[in-house]
């Protein structure tokens, strides 16, 4: 797990040593064991490293022993030992502990043949001499981020975008579709981010760079190839079970020990079930709860499975000074404009879990891949009804999640003008699956390209690595997504209960009553929390933020306060302004600035 960045010059330019630090120094937090620098020709590559697999003999960049190739590389190819082996025969041993250097001699036999062959979660940079290219790589599901700029005289990249605006020659500017989205749908997503240039690689594609500065996508992977498959309910079972076994112990490579986060939902417990089978023995593990607040806790569920496998389990009890304190540094964790709630409290077990480990697992996507999700399985009086109103997306996300009134109240002409933009990334989604797939697998579709890799997963990797840990998701190993998704929607949802062939799976395996508990989410109090004299402290200096004036009607403002303070909603409007202020002082107005886990939230409102 690492942090990597470079560019690629036009016009017989040379790398220039201080840019590649400055990239390399904005990425510290996520590679605090070492770092490394290569410059050859139009290309230079930076590597700041977290030590998992080849403590002592991976250091980056990896270099070809006839030059040819260089790699940086951010991630896990978790059949490393597998594809070695076969490389080996070919004339290619590995030189290196590491499992990023699987990814170079694998280039080196079969060029981009070789990507199908690698299962794990990485993003990485290859900078290949002989066809003078610097190549961009993401894995399958977008699980590892890249970012890429380009420039007049260069495209550059980074893992994070904070890296990319440390060489900025101008003012970032915001794109107002993307501003929107991230109000209404809690996130932007596609290649586009919310500042203007700035692209996302897409997951499940490299891009090919030549000196020229041309860019030729390829894309290795998609889910629009998983057929669906009829399958009876033992045969089922028994796949999903050896998947999860094969997923399980490669993931579990590592030369550090390991963890788990345990949410007291099915998902988590599924892993624990698993690595408990395979031999895990008392690893740690840590869950989340809250002090003085109505929302039902999960604390004794995630104790009790801990207790069944055996685990050395910690949980946390969190009262809102605490959870509010970690918005400013989750901000700047995150880089992108998301408004997920459980970024808070992820802050918090990040960094209690890193004082003893360095890698952790977490059940995200369990969701996506097994039909989990109530929006899903909606009443086909309602699916039809709102596809007719709101086309595009077979009734699916058609909603914003700011009220139709507080829309108008607030957002500013700008906003107003992109309002056609709001759902394009879900239609877009949407049109291209094939038309035999049925409506669920069109839906889990639609997320597994847009809310998982740039909400879920920005969350899973960036709030992680703010505390240099490293996040496991087992249940996106590519084959248990093609495996899900291709599922018969009656192995996954039966009475209106989501997820049915894995609950069938897990439940002679998890203390008994556990999966008779409702499906709670990891939510978050927070509109418990934010009323009372909070809510009028953050109104009156958002009234004074510079940054809303250009995007808002802040006249506005006292309306949605006082909405807040008398229980009337607009709870998600004022979190959000609240977020989006705190964002622009860190990445539009004070670039470079870097808040502490723990903050005074008003302190960073001005």
């Amino acid at each position: 797990m690492c942090g990597i960045a470079g560019f690629i010059c036009a016009h017989g330019q040379r790398p220039e040593p201080d840019l590649l630090d400055r990239l390399a120094e904005r990425l510290a937090h996520r590679g605090p064991d070492d770092r490394g620098r290569y410059i050859a020709g139009p290309v230079g590559l930076v590597q700041t490293r977290l030590s998992i697999i080849g403590l002592d003999s991976g250091h980056q960049p990896l270099l070809s022993p006839d030059g040819q190739h260089a790699l940086v590389a951010n991630g896990e190819v978790y059949n490393y030992i597998e594809l070695n082996a076969t490389l080996r025969d070919l004339g290619y041993p590995p030189h290196t502990g590491s499992d990023s250097e699987t990814i170079l001699n694998a280039y080196a036999a079969h060029g981009l043949a070789a990507l199908p062959q690698l299962r794990g979660m990485y993003a990485f940079a290859l900078h290949d001499v002989q066809r003078g290219e610097l190549l961009l790589g993401r894995d399958r599901l977008g699980i590892k981020p890249l970012f890429y700029i380009r420039l007049a005289d260069r495209i550059a990249f980074a893992s994070e975008i904070k890296a990319l605006l440390a060489i900025l020659p101008h003012s970032p500017q915001l794109v107002p579709s993307a501003v929107r989205q991230f109000l209404q749908q809690q996130f932007a997503s596609g290649e586009d981010t919310v500042l203007d240039g700035i692209q996302r690689v897409p997951p499940g594609t490299v891009l090919r760079i030549n000196a020229e500065l041309q860019i030729r996508p390829h894309r290795y992977w998609s889910a629009l190839a998983v057929a669906p498959r009829q399958l009876g309910i033992e045969a089922a079972a028994a796949e999903l079970d050896a998947r999860l076994d094969d997923a399980l112990r490669e993931h579990q490579r590592a030369d550090v020990p390991f963890g788990l986060f345990l949410s007291g939902g099915l998902d988590s417990a599924v892993l624990a079930a698993k690595l408990a089978e395979q031999g895990a023995g008392r690893i740690k593990s840590y869950s989340v709860g809250y002090r003085g607040t109505r929302l039902a806790t999960e604390l004794a569920a995630a104790a009790r499975v801990a207790a069944h496998f055996g685990f050395d389990h910690q949980p946390l009890e969190l009262d809102g000074a605490q959870v509010f304190g970690r918005l400013p540094h989750t901000i700047w964790c995150a880089d992108e404009l998301m408004r997920d709630y459980a970024c808070l409290p992820t802050s918090i077990l990040a960094e209690t879990a890193s004082a003893d480990l360095k890698v952790v697992f977490s059940g995200e996507g369990g969701d996506e891949v097994f039909a989990g999700y109530g929006r899903y399985r909606p009443p086909l009086a309602e699916r039809l009804l709102k596809s007719l109103l709101h086309p595009g997306s077979g009734g699916f996300r058609t909603h914003g999640q700011w009220s139709g009134y507080w829309t108008r109240r607030l957002f500013g002409p700008a906003l107003r003008a992109v309002a056609a933009t709001e759902r394009a990334p879900f239609q877009r989604a949407w049109r291209e699956t094939p038309p035999h797939w049925s409506a669920m697998q069109r839906r889990q579709y639609t997320d597994l390209v847009t809310a998982l890799p740039d909400n879920l997963l920005v969350k899973t990797d960036r709030l992680l690595m703010g505390f240099g840990l490293e996040g496991r998701v087992p249940l996106l190993d590519h084959r248990i997504v093609e495996f899900g998704l291709a599922l018969p929607d009656a192995l996954k949802v039966r009475q209106q209960q989501g997820k049915w062939l894995m609950r069938r799976w897990a439940e002679p395996k998890l203390p008994p009553g556990h999966l008779a508990q409702p499906k709670r989410g990891f939510h978050v109090p927070v509109s418990e929390w934010l009323r009372g004299p909070l809510a009028a402290d953050i109104g009156q200096r958002l009234l004074r933020h510079p940054g809303l004036r250009d995007w808002f009607e802040i006249a506005a403002i006292p309306e949605l306060v006082t909405a807040c303070q008398s229980g009337r909603g607009g709870v998600r409007e004022l979190f959000g302004l609240m977020q989006f202020a705190i964002w622009h002082r860190l990445f539009i107005e004070q670039l470079g600035v870097q808040p502490a886990p723990d903050e005074r939230v008003l302190d960073w409102l001005g």
